[in-house]
């Protein structure tokens, strides 16, 4: 079989409820940009009958519909990962399945990468229709994206990047994935298409609020050396605290013959030692994440290919 031009590739997590008109509406919009493309769907683990509905597909689209069924939930960007080394296209567009990025979108993408030739092309959203929540997580971690990063902090799950960007990308095999940070090692000016945004019609986000913790955390300890350098300012914060305070109850005791008594001393103690035991969690944190690469646990494993 032929390459196509596009692939599509879709992290899938219980979305019985629209996976249908995804696809359908993908479809639809192909044959009217008159390109040949590919679908690639990722069952992240889900718990409703989304994979039934999968199945159903498979029989209707087979020449272009490849899905793949992971053993467990790894997360939308372990999944999205997953569907990266299927893809074959000589342009790969990820996109979310629940209609919050309208499928007829994807022609913005396609014109915008025509117009600028850029490699890689973000989808950005008039205005977002997420929870209040969402909203204001999604507008700290950009923030925190351009300023600790290193980063332009625009970007989405809704992108159009090359074959030869998408090549580098899977030669990654990290446990913890974040597809923007990985395309950012190889490319700096991504051009931008302004696109709708569409309200959750069915169910609910997959991200709870400890799942957004989770995301950030990992985010910070893969990609960034911020815990680190928090460590050494911490530590010289905390070395010159207690040299001002040691100072101070010298004078004391050389001025005024105060009894420096065991306050001081366990203050210092408590001080210091919580300091330490911060830098020593830090530091753990960091090993355990090289224990996780030393032994190659995988981003994902593979149920069943249809």
């Amino acid at each position: 079989m032929d390459k196509p031009e596009y692939s599509v590739v879709i992290p899938v997590y219980n979305s019985e409820m629209t996976i249908e008109k995804v696809v359908t509406e993908i479809d639809v919009v192909f044959g009217k940009l008159g390109f040949s493309y590919e679908i690639i769907l990722v069952d992240d683990g889900s718990k409703d009958l989304v994979w039934e509905r999968i199945q159903s597909l498979k029989k209707q689209f087979k020449p272009v519909l490849t899905a793949v069924r992971l053993n467990r939930n790894y997360g939308q960007h372990n999944a999205t990962f997953c569907g990266l080394t299927f893809a074959r296209g000589k342009w790969i567009i990820t996109m979310d399945d629940d209609l919050q990025h309208p499928p007829e979108e994807i022609a913005k993408l396609i014109d915008r990468q025509q117009e600028t030739e850029a490699e890689m092309v973000y989808g950005v959203f008039r205005e977002k229709k997420h929870s209040s929540f969402r909203r204001l997580g999604s507008k700290v971690f950009r923030h925190s994206a351009g300023r600790y990063f290193g980063r332009p902090s625009e970007g989405s799950s809704f992108r159009l990047i090359s074959k030869s960007l998408n090549d580098q990308l899977i030669q990654h095999n990290l446990n913890f994935m974040f597809i923007d940070e990985l395309l950012y090692w190889y490319t700096e000016e991504p051009a931008l298409a302004e696109v709708e945004h569409h309200s959750r019609q069915h169910a609910k986000s997959g991200y709870s609020r400890r799942k957004l913790f989770k995301l950030m955390a990992g985010l910070i300890i893969n990609y960034t050396n911020v815990p680190l350098k928090l460590m050494v300012y911490g530590g010289l914060f905390a070395s010159m605290v207690t040299f001002v305070v040691a100072v101070y109850y010298i004078i004391l005791k050389i001025f005024f013959n105060v009894p420096m008594g065991y306050t001081s001393i366990i203050v210092g103690i408590m001080f210091s030692t919580s300091i330490i035991l911060f830098s020593l969690g830090i530091i753990g944190e960091y090993l355990s994440r090289i224990y996780l690469a030393q032994n190659k646990k995988p981003p994902y494993t593979i149920r069943k290919i249809l």
